[in-house]
């Protein structure tokens, strides 16, 4: 007596699908908008959220020339950089974080393309699939550590030689939920891997 399995032709293509769309979306808003605007074919890339010192010393707004180019901080603690009419060395570093979180993400998407594809056989537990999660969880690991480190890189080369450098220290906070989950999927690669090799030595028994 068989068994039938929940999960159908249907879902599967439905969960391509959806994955094959969700890279799209962040290849077009994550990249290639971002890649646009620091080439300074659409409107780019102008105003940054910093954290600032003291936000007594910022009640309102203040505003600096570097470079040639207006720079205006707004706001009291939490606070948006602003630059009039960036050059492209700015522009570079204004999109620089959210493009290299855009490319991981799509890294992981494909990767997650990869594994879904493998269902169209029925078992998604094969050894590649063990691989791939690993990678997934690596990249996952890259990103807890990049996410808060580019921004704060990214902002003191901005501020750097500018009166707003004393406003906006140089500080990252790490927060522990992507690194959490990081190590959860490198723990499910494991498991994959235990489990394929188990079947793999099982089914050489019989």
């Amino acid at each position: 007596m068989g068994t039938q399995s929940w999960w159908s032709r249907t879902d599967n293509r439905f969960l391509e699908g959806a994955l094959v769309v969700a890279a799209v979306l962040a290849a077009i808003f994550g990249v290639l908008l971002p890649a646009l605007g620091v080439a300074g074919a659409i409107d780019p890339m102008d105003t940054r959220e910093v954290q600032i010192g003291t936000a007594t010393r910022v009640p309102g707004s203040v505003t600096e020339g570097t470079g040639g180019h207006g720079m205006t901080l707004t706001g009291t603690d939490h606070a948006d950089l602003t630059i009039a009419h960036p050059g492209l060395g700015e522009r570079l570093l204004l999109a620089l974080p959210e493009v290299v979180g855009s490319l991981l993400l799509l890294v992981i998407l494909g990767l997650l393309i990869q594994m879904a594809r493998t269902l169209r056989d029925g078992d998604v537990f094969v050894p590649r699939n063990a691989r791939r999660l690993s990678a997934i969880g690596i990249i996952v690991l890259v990103q807890a550590i990049l996410s808060p480190i580019l921004p704060t890189i990214t902002t003191a080369l901005l501020v750097r030689g500018t009166p707003m450098a004393a406003e906006i220290p140089v500080s990252a906070t790490f927060t522990g939920e992507f690194v959490l989950l990081a190590f959860l999927i490198l723990a499910l690669g494991e498991v994959f891997r235990r489990g394929t090799r188990l079947r793999a030595d099982t089914e050489g028994l019989v």
